[in-house]
């Protein structure tokens, strides 16, 4: 190897060190950043404090403290629920678990492509799909009559980081809930999901005025305010012929 080829090898190797030095700041300062915000985080420190397992429970808390979506004895499935914040809330208030004898028991199915650790007072299905027809036919045979009261949905998409892209992945996802509403929810029932964002909301919201009387666009104060999220509530399902 020549004196000028070793220079140039020896600068190429400091270039490739000095960008993946770079890198793993970069990546430190990221991580750094995710932590100081999740210290600061009042929800996070309220989630740890009445063991929740994770700060969205604070999101259905207030939503339902607000529009009283469930209600003891109620039948609810939490979609896309790991790791079971949502679950948590709701087998409180429709007393899943039997706890207050003076009210009726409901029931609380919670599904997801991921794995849940057990919950008193619900029914969890993990490696499934709720997008997936099969998967409806699986959620429609465990339970009860067939039928649910609520279906819950804080269901997202791995994000990319191409904002309509992602967008419109998760507004899909939220169609493919009316496809399981047709199957299982009950007339009169109630739908709550999550959607980012973006130039498709209408179309979502189009496909629920026509089969629900009341649908409103609804944003938690859990929720952080530099965040894309907002909830579409939908109440007073009407089947779909």
């Amino acid at each position: 190897m020549t004196r000028l080829q070793h220079s140039m090898l020896g600068s190429l190797r400091f270039r490739m060190f000095h960008v993946a030095v770079q890198s793993q700041r970069s990546k430190t300062a990221i991580e750094q950043h995710w932590l100081a915000r999740q210290q600061r985080d009042p929800f996070v420190k309220a989630a740890r404090k009445e063991h929740y397992r994770c700060r969205s429970a604070f999101k259905l808390l207030e939503i339902d403290d607000k529009y009283r979506i469930l209600r003891p004895g109620l039948c609810v499935v939490d979609c896309g629920a790991a790791p079971g914040a949502w679950s948590q809330v709701a087998v409180q208030r429709v007393n899943a678990a039997g706890t207050n004898p003076e009210c009726p028991v409901g029931f609380v199915m919670g599904v997801d492509l991921l794995h849940f650790s057990p919950l008193e007072g619900a029914v969890f299905l993990s490696n499934a799909d709720v997008t997936d027809s099969s998967t409806h036919m699986k959620i429609k045979d465990r339970l009860p009559a067939g039928k649910a009261d609520v279906i819950l949905s804080d269901m997202a998409p791995n994000a990319c980081g191409i904002r309509d892209l992602d967008h419109q992945r998760l507004v899909s996802m939220c169609l493919s809930l009316l496809d399981l509403a047709q199957s299982i929810l009950s007339p009169g029932g109630t739908l709550l999901c999550k959607l980012w964002d973006g130039g498709k909301s209408s179309v979502l919201r189009n496909r629920l005025v026509q089969v629900f009387q009341d649908v409103k666009t609804v944003k938690p104060q859990a929720s952080r305010k530099e965040s894309a999220e907002t909830y579409f509530l939908a109440k007073s399902y009407q089947k779909e012929h």
